[in-house]
């Protein structure tokens, strides 16, 4: 089992920044890649951003490339959200999760919500116009 925290949410102005964080605890001697998606009021869960274990190959939504840059630290089993140029758009709960990290997999896999098995309880971000 893996337990996950976010933390780093908030309340923030249109062009303003954030760095959301997920710490990780419990079984983190495995290999996990790791993921950051978000839901607001009335939407699906949609993904975000996703790293794999290595770091290398950073994956992420159009909607966000470019503004947000995820990265992780593996000796603090920490991940982060680098959260830049943040727009209306951009509020919603993020929540972090984890699985997994099986090489020969591609990226879309860990595009896709319903392929982790480890979830945050995930932190609030908004932004005002």
């Amino acid at each position: 089992q893996v337990q996950l925290v976010e933390s780093g949410g908030g309340l923030v102005q249109a062009g303003g920044s954030l760095r959301l964080s997920c710490t990780a605890s419990g079984r983190t001697d495995r290999s996990y890649a790791m993921g950051w998606f978000r839901q607001a009021p009335g939407r699906e869960r949609e993904f975000v951003a996703a790293i794999r274990r290595s770091g290398d190959t950073p994956d992420y939504a159009d909607s966000v490339k470019g503004r947000f840059t995820i990265s992780r630290d593996n000796a603090k089993n920490t991940m982060y959200l680098q959260q830049n140029s943040l727009k209306p758009e951009d509020t919603a709960v993020y929540y972090c999760a984890a699985v997994e990290d099986i090489k020969y997999l591609s990226s879309s896999y860990y595009r896709r919500s319903s392929n982790y098995n480890y979830w945050g309880q995930g932190t609030q971000v908004t932004v005002s116009s």
